[in-house]
């Protein structure tokens, strides 16, 4: 249906346009700056609350599609529009942009105006990437959010921020390289840059084959998948606070969707003939990655490393389809699969955001993440030690939290793929406690490991506020997901129909 409203272009366009005003307000009115940031992402939030309300779940037709000529010649178009899938993603972006915004009220001291605009402008471009059905309008989002990133970490960074910046920037952009490259051959084969119109194009085994790597390599390194996931810890360490929480909530999230909205519907058979290979990378991230979890000192690097395990969790379920598919005939099991990892990628982004947060509470009183440096915090800070063991919690996937029932889905599907990648799967079951909880009793019992953390003081209103926030979502979506699967049915089943369906010529 047609928007009435142009909600996604304001969605997209109202963080966009607040961030270039908080470019202007100069460096002497820091308050008016970090209260403009404040205001404009709440404004966004709330602009995303009618968008849910809207929204019809009976059907996986594109809602509030928006369409107008952009570059006539090319027949490329200014179109938007969101399914059950975007929808949830977009309003994850929301969310967490206001608390990357209040993460950094009082740990961000210089350059405020620009460090608010910089987080307001990456919020609307990380929209557009999840509201375009042009594939040219979405490759311009994919490329344009890294410059606001690259900023934020290469401006309010670490000591070592310059190498993590480039390193950052050299492997996304150079994957998305080859992203425009298949989004091209795709065009002169079709006539249409629209996303949409690619999913019913027929296209022979050995060009999908080609068109599934130039996917893979520009989405696996944002996911990221081992072994294109080397510059995702620099990059969190490095990071300020809400550059890692947007870092790990969302932009992890872009390959995901890639996958999603390109390799799956476009090129079926394409995928299929390499799910072995995203199945092992899968399970290599889950277990391997989880191993070197185990052994970090780095509170941030420690967390990162868990991002892409549990990134893997998201991947295999999506990819797991073909096999269950294949040896029941039926899409129920894939079904669960899919439903899974779409519920990975939004718990993901809460628990692991929540996780980052809670390291930035305490570098921004003792500018330290070793582990050895804390010790007996509990004592100290009794409030956010509760929230704090909430979140590893839920980083173990412990019944009643959001970390559950994603992994949960996964793990049971996978067991009509194949018992062993079901049994190799929940060996993260075993590893996210024991990184988790190993550096969780670390850093919060034990005895105090210096006076600087026994003269540390509890989280305040703002700090409570955002941790509570996080923790509820926790929760609430771990005892009630249902409103979670409500939105994505319908948009799962459609794209299931479309990768049960063979597309060679």
């Amino acid at each position: 249906m047609f928007a009435t409203t142009p909600l996604l272009s304001l969605v997209i366009w109202t963080p966009i346009l607040g961030g270039v005003w908080a470019l202007f307000a100069g460096e002497e009115q820091k308050h008016t700056a970090k209260l403009l940031g404040l205001v404009v992402s709440l404004i966004t939030c709330a602009l995303c609350v009618p968008l849910y309300i809207g929204f019809n779940t009976s059907t996986h037709q594109m809602q509030f599609v928006e369409f107008a000529p952009w570059i006539t010649t090319f027949n490329i178009n200014y179109h938007l529009g969101i399914d059950g899938i975007s929808l949830l993603l977009i309003l994850l972006t929301a969310f967490t942009t206001v608390l990357a915004v209040l993460a950094g009220w009082e740990a961000i001291e210089y350059r405020i105006s620009q460090y608010m605009a910089a987080f307001l402008i990456l919020e609307g471009l990380m929209n557009g990437v999840f509201a375009s059905l042009d594939s040219i309008l979405f490759y311009v989002f994919w490329e344009a959010m890294l410059v606001p990133m690259f900023l934020i970490i290469g401006i309010w960074g670490g000591p070592h921020r310059v190498y993590a910046t480039i390193k950052f920037f050299l492997f996304t952009f150079l994957g998305s390289v080859f992203l425009l490259v298949a989004i091209l051959y795709l065009y002169f084969q079709a006539g249409s840059f629209e996303i949409l119109a690619l999913y019913d194009l027929p296209i022979g085994l050995t060009a999908q084959k080609l068109l599934f790597i130039a996917f893979l390599l520009a989405f696996a390194v944002k996911v990221p998948m081992w072994p294109v996931h080397t510059w995702l810890p620099d990059a969190h360490v490095e990071a300020p606070t809400g550059g890692s929480v947007i870092l790990a909530a969302i932009m992890l999230k872009m390959g995901a969707y890639g996958f999603l909205r390109f390799s799956l519907p476009i090129v079926p058979d394409g995928s299929e003939a390499f799910d072995w290979l995203m199945i092992s990378l899968s399970l290599i991230a889950i277990i391997y990655i989880g191993f070197v979890a185990l052994v970090q000192h780095d509170m941030k690097k420690l967390i990162a490393y868990s991002s892409i395990a549990h990134m893997g969790f998201v991947t295999l379920g999506f990819f797991i389809v073909f096999r269950i598919i294949d040896n029941t005939g039926s899409t129920e099991g894939a079904t669960r699969g899919m439903e899974g990892g779409l519920m990975q990628m939004i718990s993901h982004g809460f628990i692991s955001g929540a996780l980052f947060l809670c390291v930035g509470v305490m570098y921004d009183r003792l500018h330290t993440r070793e582990i050895s440096d804390y010790g007996g915090v509990v004592n100290t800070m009794p409030h956010f030690a509760a929230f704090m063991m909430l979140f590893a919690m839920a980083n173990a996937a412990l019944p009643g939290t959001s970390g559950f029932v994603g992994e949960f889905l996964i793990i049971l599907s996978s067991f009509e793929a194949n018992v062993w990648f079901a049994v190799l799967a929940a060996m993260t079951l075993v590893l996210g406690a024991a990184y988790t909880l190993w550096m969780y009793k670390r850093v919060i019992f034990g005895d105090i490991a210096s006076e600087g953390v026994a003269k540390l003081k509890d989280i305040n209103f703002r700090e409570t506020f955002v941790l509570g926030a996080v923790a509820v979502a926790v929760l609430l979506f771990g005892v009630w997901p249902a409103p979670l699967f409500e939105v994505m049915g319908p948009s799962i089943q459609h794209l299931l129909q479309h990768i049960a369906q063979s597309k060679v010529m």
